[in-house]
């Protein structure tokens, strides 16, 4: 996603969808997002948000909070509900390098997707396709490469420390403990 936008201004190479605006959020001109994530922090802690409704362009974020599920923000000039009702279904991106750091042992679910993984016995299951929360706990969907005997098989590992041994980012892999007839 490099270039520029309408308006001149040069889009960050990392953008990252965090979510997606669901609809409008009071009379002012609000919106309500739906993140990606429990926690929400990119959204809070970042103050220029890329939408890409009607085309993609930033946003500086006058103020946004935790409100149930989902953030609600003011958007700088938005003021009115008609206005922020024209952007429900418009992707919100944040660029992955204003993410706010990680203690070692957390991930962002972003950085998951496309590593390898391979159980303990050194067996290939796939790679992490995508990831979905049951709740409690995330899921790595983890869907094996076309080539393989089981091609298209899609298995569900919770991303919890009794079955994930071992994530290594800089070798683009993980190591559970999952057998292939699971």
């Amino acid at each position: 996603m490099s270039g520029k936008t309408a308006s001149g201004v040069e889009i960050p190479d990392d953008l990252v969808q965090v979510g997606f605006v669901s609809g409008a959020y009071g009379v002012v001109g609000g919106i309500r997002v739906r993140p990606f994530s429990d926690d929400a922090d990119a959204l809070l802690h970042v103050t220029t948000w890329w939408l890409d409704k009607p085309g993609l362009r930033d946003v500086d974020v006058k103020r946004a909070k935790l409100h149930g599920g989902d953030v609600v923000a003011q958007l700088v000039g938005q003021t009115d509900r008609d206005a922020a009702e024209a952007l429900k279904g418009a992707a919100v991106f944040v660029p992955r390098s204003q993410f706010p750091q990680l203690d070692e042992d957390e991930f962002y679910w972003s950085d998951l997707i496309g590593l390898e993984v391979e159980n303990l016995q050194g067996e290939r299951l796939g790679v992490v396709h995508d990831m979905m929360s049951n709740g409690p706990q995330s899921i790595l969907r983890v869907t094996s490469a076309p080539a393989a005997e089981e091609a298209g098989q899609e298995r569900l590992i919770p991303f919890v420390d009794q079955f994930v041994i071992k994530v290594d980012k800089d070798a683009k892999k993980i190591v559970v403990d999952w057998g292939l007839d699971y």
